[in-house]
């Protein structure tokens, strides 16, 4: 089934230190179920990488590692534009979750697919919303 991954479920997948066995059943899932993300994905896990590795939570040399494991994911990218993301800012408001977050939720409801998170303020925005949330 077609499911919304965010950002929390791709770097605990991919951290060591965040670890978690249902993000890795969740990304064996991209592999043959469609998978999409808004295109903020790039830059979300893209930075949390740099950051871990500047706050030596790995290794500056699996930076780039898990930046080319990340880009080989089989996630297609929903780009940004107006009308999305002014509903992502309502939903945001309604919900008190970040922008950010409140994008893999507009993608979700525009979609109609579940959500895959690991952040509960987005998934307690999810729910309400009536999105369901995909588990491993």
């Amino acid at each position: 089934m077609a499911f919304v991954v965010d950002a929390s479920i791709i770097l605990a997948g991919l951290l060591p230190d965040e670890g978690s066995a249902a993000a890795d059943r969740v990304l064996a899932r991209t592999t043959s179920e469609p998978v999409q993300a808004p295109a903020l994905l790039l830059l979300e896990v893209g930075n949390a990488l740099v950051q871990a590795g500047r706050r030596r939570r790995i290794e500056q040399s699996m930076v780039d590692e898990m930046l080319r494991a990340f880009l080989e994911l089989p996630i297609a990218l929903d780009p940004t534009a107006p009308g999305p993301m002014l509903r992502a800012g309502e939903l945001a408001s309604r919900h008190a979750v970040t922008l950010y977050d409140a994008c893999y939720l507009e993608l979700a409801l525009r979609r109609g697919w579940p959500l895959a998170t690991l952040d509960a303020a987005l998934g307690r925005a999810a729910v309400a919303e009536g999105v369901v949330l995909a588990h491993a």
